[in-house]
Formats: C-alpha cells, structure tokens, sequence
C-alpha cells in the first residue's frame, strides 16, 4: 500500500480545502492484530499482539488565538467542533467519544490547551477486528502529549486509551489493543502480561510469507451475551480450581493434570473453557519462540490449532469463519488459520506463502460466494511500527 497515496495525500487536501492552510504536524496511529492468544488477557495469559501497517493519519495544525477545536472525520464526512477548555461529556458521534474520552482525562490546572484544526483520514476498516477505536483513542493522545508537552509515559498513553473506551464508549476493552498501538515494532511482535503490562518483544522477519485477514463480513448479534457467558463458565472453572488447589497464584499456573482431576466437579462447560485457555496460554509461549527462529511452519500449526480450540471449546466461532478457515487449510501454500478477535464473526488470519497467495484467495473467495452468497474482504497487513509522527518531506 503506497501510505503516500492512499492516507497522507486524502488527509492534507482535505485539511488544506478546509482550513485553507497546510497542516502543521501528520501524525499515523496504527491498528492491530493478534497473532495468537485469544481471550486470555482476562486470565493471567499472555497476548503475542503487533501492530499493523493500516493507520489513521491526524493532520493537525494549532490555532493558540482561540479554544475551538474542529475536528474532521473525512472517511464518515463528518464534522465535531467544541471548546477544547470546557468539560467534555459523551456525544452521539461514537467516533468522537473516543477522542473526548481521551481529553476528559487531560483536562487537568496543569494543562494548558490551545485550539486544534484537525483532519482524520483512515486505511483501517471499521468492523473489521483491528481496533480502529484504539488506534483513534491512543493517536489522539499521543497528538495531545506531543503539541503541548504534556510529558507522558508511553503505558500511560495506552491506559487513557483503554479508559476511555470505558467511560466514554461503554465498552469494557481489555489493554492489548491500546497497547499494541502504541508500543509497535517493524518486523516484532509483543509478547504482553495485560495484567502486569510487562513485555518483550520478539523478532517476526515473514519475508517469503504473507498475513492474510479474510473478513466474513458478518457479526452475530450474540457476541456481547456470548463474551458474557464464557466469562462465567470460565470463573466458575477457575473457582473449583483455586478450591482444590490453593496454593496456585495465578490461573496460568495450573496444569492440565489438576484441570483433569477437578473435571466433574467442575462440569463439562467450564472444563472446555478452562482447557482451551491453559492451553492457548501455553501456544502463544510456543508460538512467540517459533516466529522469534523463523519456524514459521510451527507458528502456523499453532495459529490452526488455536482456531480448534476457539471453535470446539471456547465455542465463539460460526459457521462461516468455520467455512473460511477449514477451506483455506485445505489449500497449497497455507501454513495456518483461526478467527481472529472476540468470536461470532469478523475475520480470520492466515499466513500462506507470498507466491501462493493470490490463488488462495481467488479459490477461497469464490467458494465463500458461492456458499454464503457474501462477497469476502481481503486486508494485506505487515507488521508496523507504534504510532510516530511523520516529517514535512510529505506535505504537499
């Protein structure tokens, strides 16, 4: 994707046709995916996310005679203007709660804020799975810390993030979206404890290899009561553990054999859900090792065996996130796939060899339609950098 043409370029006209001026600074915020470790940040496990190179670009120019900030959505065509001095509250326009959310905790006696002229433009689908809400949450911070020297930590601008999804947006996100956004690496993954927030980074060269999302384009009405559920059945199961074995600190210490020793006890339900996530715990381990010496044929295995698992015992998948996945393994030069992100819909990831993997999609695309009558979105991600600002060789 040339970023020049499809991001920068959209972003500096638009905000040069509207405020009649250049702007002053680019800054890119970049979505996410996870390679693997789903629904464990809830239970001591580790989450092995990277940032991606799909971005929302904020053009952005100071205007220190006046408080209003005007803030343009080009992709939506919407516009939300307010004085950045006065106490913010949630609005209708989802998009921008993220962003008041992320004020409403910077307006502090310290912090002395100006008027903003800004332009969004984005490369990340909406819906999709890759956390445009955090890139947007965290970018707009980040701006912020930036244009007024508002000195910052880099986790803390991750934390505003997340807590802003929670206070302004009611959604209640766990840390890995915020953070991968914000700490990305080119060509490196992030092995994350959500709990502790500490982490490592590990090297991903997929030179000769390909990150494919195949997005279904459907989302079951019962992923938020289906989030809800396996929560439960998963703290159920996590009861009778800490019961039995008081002795455990935290969840991701249990073995299989204890798990196995509590099983009636704990029932069937809560048994599959536990099983799944001692389990995955234990493949993003593997699978960080894996990419880190180039085994990408492992990673893949484990990336397929995660899909297994989510299908079976988490069960938050769906029939055509099953389709997309049990058709693609079947097809040469695939390594791996699995449903990415909560369940019920959204995309899958697959990492097929870069020579393969136009026919892959051809095949795959044409099966979908055929079978669900939907037409299939293709997302091609590298893994990217955290969100940086971007120098004036782009102004045009």
């Amino acid at each position: 994707m040339d970023i020049h043409e499809h991001l920068l370029r959209p972003a500096i006209e638009k905000f040069k046709a509207e405020f009649g001026a250049e702007p002053e600074r680019l800054f890119l915020s970049p979505g996410r995916i996870n390679i693997i470790g789903e629904h464990v940040d809830y239970s001591d496990g580790f989450v092995l996310p990277a940032a991606i190179d799909r971005y929302i670009c904020f053009a952005v120019r100071k205007t220190p005679q006046t408080n209003r900030c005007t803030i343009i959505a080009k992709d939506l065509g919407e516009t939300y203007t307010f004085d950045i001095t006065m106490k913010v509250k949630p609005v209708q326009q989802m998009w921008m709660n993220y962003m008041l959310g992320v004020l409403s905790q910077l307006q502090k006696p310290e912090n002395q804020f100006c008027g903003l002229e800004i332009v969004l433009s984005s490369t990340i689908p909406m819906g999709a799975g890759l956390s445009s809400s955090a890139a947007l949450e965290c970018g707009f911070a980040y701006l912020l810390n930036e244009l007024f020297d508002l000195q910052i930590p880099k986790k803390e601008i991750a934390v505003i993030g997340q807590k802003s999804e929670h206070a302004f947006a009611g959604v209640q996100c766990g840390i890995m979206d915020q953070f991968a956004s914000v700490f990305g690496k080119e060509n490196k993954v992030i092995m994350l404890d959500c709990h502790s927030l500490d982490y490592q980074y590990f090297d991903a060269d997929l030179r000769g290899y390909s990150l494919l999302l195949f997005d279904s384009c459907v989302k079951h009405s019962h992923l938020t009561s289906g989030y809800n559920e396996r929560r439960k059945d998963v703290e159920h199961g996590k009861k009778i553990l800490w019961k039995n074995f008081p002795e455990i600190k935290k969840f991701r210490d249990f073995t299989l054999a204890m798990l196995d020793q509590v099983k009636e006890e704990m029932g069937a339900v809560s048994y599959k859900r536990c099983l799944y996530l001692l389990k995955e715990i234990k493949r993003v381990e593997l699978a960080a090792k894996a990419i880190s010496e180039g085994n990408i044929e492992y990673m893949g295995r484990l990336l397929t065996e995660t899909h297994d698992g989510l299908s079976t015992e988490f069960e938050v998948s769906c029939k055509e996130l099953d389709f997309l996945v049990e058709n693609v393994l079947q097809q040469e030069g695939v390594l791996g796939a699995r449903i990415m992100g909560g369940g019920f819909g959204g995309c899958s990831i697959n990492l097929i060899r870069e020579n393969k993997a136009e026919e892959v999609i051809k095949a795959i695309s044409e099966k979908y339609l055929e079978n669900f009558n939907i037409r299939m979105k293709v997302y091609h991600v590298k893994i990217s950098d955290g969100i940086k600002e971007y120098t004036n060789e782009y102004i045009i």
